[in-house]
Formats: structure tokens, C-alpha cells, sequence
């Protein structure tokens, strides 16, 4: 072979893709477990469309719009449709979409697991967090800890629950409350407080602020809060959850604030999703997970950069 032909287009390919192949074949593994473990606690496996007429309306969330409507940013509004209809447990491991979403942590096609289940609430999901990661780990790796960038992860210790007012007052150089009224809370979290969570272990970061609740539900004795809570492991945010909010006007009227706001930016706004707006209150109580696979494949593999974990970058297709 010359030298020519060894530095060619389809050589380079095949030694990049040879060199992430042992972590594809972990990856691989990581979702057959993440299968068995949903399985085998009763959790029915469902398939909902890609394609969707009406992603939610959320202000920083943007999706990838089509000629026959919208690639879904989540499963989620699906899977509670079918809640609703009256499936009590099920789960869902699919691509999903996000225009402008690129960097070391972020790709604009990514694969996320999401599941519900009715009668249980945010801290029940919490637990479910940590009975999936010991599951996979013991499956996969053969023991209870992950050395991820240099820090141990102990994953059989009890896991941190920490309220996210509580993080900004030790970690933040401002409050919470100023972070809010200023539009600084993401860049707060990201750059003071997210670092500091590297060394902690395995933790939950709950009861966001009310503003921020999303499609959960409000804390019935402390409404300035709502229950949900994100899940980080080595400082990287791995998923989000929540007590699912069941009061349609509720969150018709959030939809409704959140399209005024990304009028206001400038932004697409996107048909009201009315059939899910339908379905909702008939949802019962319930929780629900969505937990970022790609993330959760660089913690097991000791892999800080996204591209390492995936078979092909938006760049090389």
C-alpha cells in the first residue's frame, strides 16, 4: 500500500472508527443492560415517532424543524399521552434532536432514555437513578465504583440530595434569587457550581425554582419550588426529573409564557401541542426520567469529549 493510499479519506475513517470501536462495543452494552434492568422490573420498552406536529414550547430548547413538521427534542410528550391512556410503567430509549447543540458535551442528534411511572414521585425516581447505574455497573464493569478524570465514584454509598438553593449558597458568588433575576442561573450553574460536584459523587440537585419547573409539578407547601431535580455524576449533568405536573391550564398557561418568550428572542414559536394538552388531564400523578445515554457512556469510559462515544459526529457524515 503507498503512502498515498494510507493517508486517504476511507483509511483515516476505518483507523478512526477502529479506534473507538471498543468503546461502541461498551456502548453497546451499556443500553442491553439499561433493557434488562427496565425489563426486569416490569417496565413495557414503547416506540414513539420522531417526527412530531408540535415539539413543547420551552425558551431554550430549539428544535429541528422539517418540511412534515419537527424532529421530537424528547420522547416525553408521547410517553405521557400514552400514561394518560392508562400504561403505568414504561420506558423508551430513542434518538432525539436539538438545533445548535454542539460542543464537548452536546450533539445535535442524541440518544436519550426516558421513563415513567405512575404513583411515584421525584424522590422515588432518584432511587430508580441509583438502582440503574448499580445494575449497569455491576453488569458491565464487575464492581460499585467508576474512576472517571482522575476522581473515584463510589456508587454504592448513599447518593447526595442537595437543594439547589443550598449549592448556590456555597458555591455561587451570588444568589440564587439574583442569579434568577438577572438570567445568570445556567451560566452560575455551569461555570461555579457544576465544577465543584466533580468530587462529590454521585448527586441530585432538587427542588428547582418555581420559573424553572418546566413540566413539573409545584411543591404543594412551597410553591416558590417545584420538584424536580437534575442528576450529576464527575460534575457532568446526566439527566433530569421530575413529579409530572397534571393541571392542563397549568401548563398550558407555562407553553403559553414560554412562546411569548421566545417571541421576544427572536425564536420560532411552535404550534400549541393540543393533543398532549388534552391527554393531561387524565395523566395520573406519576414521575419521569430522561437520562442522557452519550453522557452516561463518557462517565463509564473515562471519556470527556461526546465525539469519543459515538460511531460518527454531526461533522463526519
Amino acid at each position: 500500500m503507498s503512502p498515498e493510499s494510507r493517508n486517504s479519506p476511507f483509511h483515516n475513517e476505518q483507523r478512526r472508527l477502529h479506534s473507538r470501536k471498543s468503546i461502541l462495543v461498551l456502548r453497546a452494552a451499556v443500553i442491553r443492560e439499561i433493557r434488562n434492568f427496565f425489563i426486569s422490573n416490569d417496565y413495557l420498552e414503547v416506540e414513539t415517532p420522531l417526527l412530531v406536529s408540535a415539539p413543547a414550547p420551552e425558551v431554550h430548547i430549539d428544535a429541528i424543524s422539517t418540511s412534515a413538521g419537527y424532529l421530537h427534542t424528547s420522547p416525553e410528550l408521547c410517553m405521557k399521552r400514552m400514561l394518560a391512556a392508562g400504561f403505568t410503567k414504561i420506558f423508551q430509549i430513542s434518538k432525539c434532536f436539538r438545533a445548535g447543540e454542539r460542543g464537548h458535551r452536546h450533539l445535535p442528534e442524541f440518544c436519550l432514555l426516558e421513563w415513567y411511572r405512575t404513583g411515584i414521585d421525584y424522590h422515588d425516581l432518584m432511587t430508580e437513578c441509583r438502582e440503574l447505574t448499580l445494575w449497569v455497573c455491576r453488569k458491565i464493569l464487575g464492581q460499585q465504583e467508576i474512576h472517571y478524570q482522575g476522581e473515584k465514584i463510589d456508587i454504592q454509598s448513599p447518593w447526595k440530595r442537595i437543594p439547589v438553593a443550598d449549592v448556590f449558597d456555597r458555591f455561587a458568588s451570588i444568589t440564587m434569587e439574583d442569579a434568577l433575576s438577572t438570567d445568570r442561573f445556567d451560566e452560575i450553574m455551569a461555570i461555579e457550581i457544576e465544577p465543584r460536584l466533580g468530587s462529590m459523587g454521585p448527586v441530585f440537585l432538587y427542588d428547582y425554582p418555581a420559573s424553572l419547573a418546566s413540566l413539573a409539578r409545584l411543591k404543594a407547601n412551597q410553591p416558590e419550588y417545584s420538584e424536580r431535580f437534575e442528576w450529576y455524576m464527575g460534575g457532568m449533568e446526566l439527566g433530569n426529573g421530575f413529579s409530572e405536573l397534571t393541571d392542563s391550564r397549568e401548563q398550558r398557561a407555562r407553553f403559553e409564557q414560554a412562546s411569548k418568550q421566545r417571541n421576544a428572542l427572536g425564536k420560532e414559536c411552535y404550534p400549541m401541542p393540543e393533543r398532549f394538552l388534552d391527554a393531561l388531564g387524565q395523566m395520573p400523578e406519576s414521575g419521569g426520567m430522561a437520562v442522557g445515554i452519550d453522557r452516561l457512556v463518557m462517565i463509564l469510559s473515562d471519556r470527556s469529549v461526546i465525539d469519543d462515544v459515538v460511531a460518527f459526529t454531526p461533522e463526519e457524515v
